[in-house]
């Protein structure tokens, strides 16, 4: 007996999926784990290095500033030259098709065989397909790089993401000095709670485990804290010291 249901849109009911191709995501965990993991490393190795509370503050406020801005920057360029080259392939597909247009309708016919159609189905959806050209293009884009023109990243709300991800990432470590306390290790061990939080924060919309994506961040995290801290070892050793 068919389901009473099976009328409906399952999003409705059964499932949903969240927007993956904001942009959003991608660049806010890449910001906050930035932020984290570079901040931490930078204290920890001017820490090591005999750096005050005074100058690891200067320091930590400065490579938020600096690098919050150098990622937002970054993310937003990025993006935006993707999408500039999916538009430039795009261009390419369009001409191609006032160019030759039984050749691209012979050719979506093999792509949608190759998904399992039969010659006959996959000739009169591609067919259908090409009765608007524009729409034949992006089918074509779809089916060639795997890239959605019409579904294309935000440049701006990945720089913004990045923007604000990165900072809040960056100023964790710096938080026990912003409460009075001039202690390297309570600013490490408040950088590595932050990483575990941000690798379980990002879990959720992976709906993978907390823990081993937590955990997996703190190794990540402490094996660029380790280095950094041992490079700051080796300035004091060499006879530099940072001070007061």
């Amino acid at each position: 007996m068919t389901s009473p249901l099976s009328n409906f849109d399952p999003h409705a009911y059964d499932h949903s999926h969240p927007n993956i191709s904001g942009g959003w995501l991608r660049a806010a965990v890449f910001g906050a784990m930035d932020g984290l993991v570079s901040n931490i490393a930078l204290i920890a190795g001017i820490g090591a290095a005999g750096a005050s509370a005074p100058v690891i503050v200067i320091t930590g406020i400065s490579g938020l500033v600096a690098g919050a801005f150098s990622m937002s920057l970054g993310e937003y360029t990025s993006v935006k030259t993707a999408n500039e080259q999916v538009d430039s392939e795009l261009a390419v597909e369009i001409e191609a098709h006032k160019r030759n247009p039984e050749g691209e309708r012979h050719e979506l016919v093999v792509m949608f065989m190759k998904m399992g159609m039969t010659p006959t189905t996959a000739l009169a959806a591609a067919d259908e397909v090409h009765l608007d050209d524009q729409q034949a293009a992006r089918i074509h884009i779809t089916q060639e790089l795997g890239l959605d023109p019409a579904s294309k990243p935000s440049p701006w709300i990945a720089a913004m993401s990045s923007f604000a991800m990165f900072a809040v990432g960056a100023f964790i470590p710096l938080i026990p000095y912003a409460l009075g306390f001039s202690s390297l290790i309570a600013g490490l061990a408040t950088g590595g709670v932050g990483l575990l939080i941000a690798g379980a924060v990002a879990a959720r919309y992976t709906r993978k485990s907390w823990w081993r994506s937590a955990v997996r961040q703190l190794v990540f995290g402490a094996l660029a804290v380790g280095a950094t801290y041992l490079v700051g070892l080796l300035v004091v050793t060499l006879g530099g010291n940072l001070g007061t």
